[in-house]
């Protein structure tokens, strides 16, 4: 059944410019929150470093390299696709509210990667030092006092503090009618928390060693799931009128492939990904709680497997491990069947959330387009 957009969503002017913000967003969705993301932050440079040249030149930058260095633009794709299948419309001063509040989400996701990174000692991101590491390898070329690594660390905070406060001021100025703001706030709200919430039960679980699949799970939907798929999703059906039962089918579908996302995820920490070369382990190293290990370790335990599971026991948490010991790792939960069950585990999410999605009544061109990101975001990505 079509649905059109809720009375507070103004109709646009279907004769205004198509793709004044240099794309098609329903072509090249990131190519546009790109072109958004550039213009944002060059304004608020110039605004800060008005007070402080140095504040810019030294946080600012180091953010801004974060934030446009790379990405799939995944969190805003989802948003603009649960927009368009309730309705809203490609083009006019609403769709570009719309992208105003995608592109937050990017500025959210620099938040947490940032955070992250320094939490789990991440020496890089996305082919360049991490934040915490740029900052500390400033301090030693400057000659600074005190120890750069400290430095580096209470930098990255900042920085990371800066992206989730711009991420809110942007949400603010993106233009969104005094109803559509209503409609959006709770997801807005509720997924600022949800995101340092998931972190932290993150790092509980790296400090307790919990290796329950349940709670693993729990962790995985917190930590990524959530903010990736099913509350972006929400806001993008909310900010459209999007009716109860509908928004709840999205978040329903939302939250399996959310989980089916960071699952690829943790596979791919592991196991590698095409062009990825050897895979770092970090999640191994850092003592993760992920349903990989869990599902492992439950294995192991109920075979009488004690070996196997002592050697996942030294492993998970062993900041040391060689490769030759990851690559142990590796065999163990192939052997364990730990991999080919988060394999079939995935496809179960898969499966769940592209029926939803088919049964949901999306309008075009999402009936097709957001049962295809799916796929793309959930897809198998051999080692490399």
């Amino acid at each position: 059944m079509q649905r059109r957009p809720s009375a507070h969503v103004h109709e646009a002017s279907h004769d205004a410019p198509p793709h004044a913000l240099g794309a098609d967003p329903d072509q090249d969705t990131a190519a546009v929150i790109g072109t958004l993301l550039e213009r944002y932050l060059a304004q608020r440079r110039e605004e800060a470093a008005r007070s402080s040249e140095q504040f810019a030149q030294d946080v600012i930058d180091v953010l801004i390299d974060v934030v446009l260095r790379g990405g799939k633009r995944t969190r805003p794709a989802f948003l603009w696709w649960g927009w368009r299948g309730c309705g809203g419309e490609s083009r006019g001063t609403n769709a570009e509210a719309v992208l105003k509040v995608a592109t937050a989400l990017e500025l959210l996701q620099a938040c947490a990667v940032i955070h992250d990174d320094l939490m789990d000692g991440s020496p890089s991101r996305r082919g360049a030092p991490a934040a915490h590491v740029a900052f500390a390898d400033r301090h030693r070329a400057a000659g600074l006092r005190g120890d750069p690594d400290d430095f580096g660390a209470y930098a990255a905070v900042l920085a990371g503090d800066l992206a989730l406060v711009w991420a809110h001021d942007l949400f603010e100025s993106a233009g969104l009618d005094a109803k559509a703001r209503r409609a959006a706030a709770p997801a807005w709200q509720a997924m600022r928390t949800e995101i340092i919430a998931g972190q932290y039960l993150d790092l509980y679980g790296q400090s307790t060693g919990v290796d329950s699949p349940e709670e693993s799970l729990r962790v995985a939907y917190l930590k990524s799931g959530l903010y990736t798929v099913e509350r972006p999703l929400h806001l993008g059906a909310a900010i459209a009128g999007a009716g109860p039962d509908l928004i709840a089918s999205l978040r329903r579908a939302g939250r399996s492939a959310g989980v089916a996302f960071q699952l690829r995820n943790d596979l791919v920490g592991v196991f590698g990904s095409d062009g990825s070369g050897e895979p770092s382990g970090d999640d191994i190293k850092d003592g993760a709680s992920t349903y990989l290990t869990a599902i492992a370790l439950q294995r192991a335990r109920a075979h009488s497997r004690h070996e196997a599971e002592r050697q996942l026991r030294d492993a998970i948490g062993n900041r040391d491990l060689a490769p030759e010991d990851l690559r142990r790792v590796r065999d163990l939960l192939t052997r364990l069947g730990a991999a080919d069950a988060v394999e079939t585990r995935i496809e179960q999410l898969t499966a769940d959330a592209l029926t939803v999605l088919e049964q949901a009544g999306l309008q075009a061109p999402a009936r097709e387009r957001l049962p295809a990101l799916v796929r793309r975001i959930v897809e198998k990505r051999p080692a490399g």
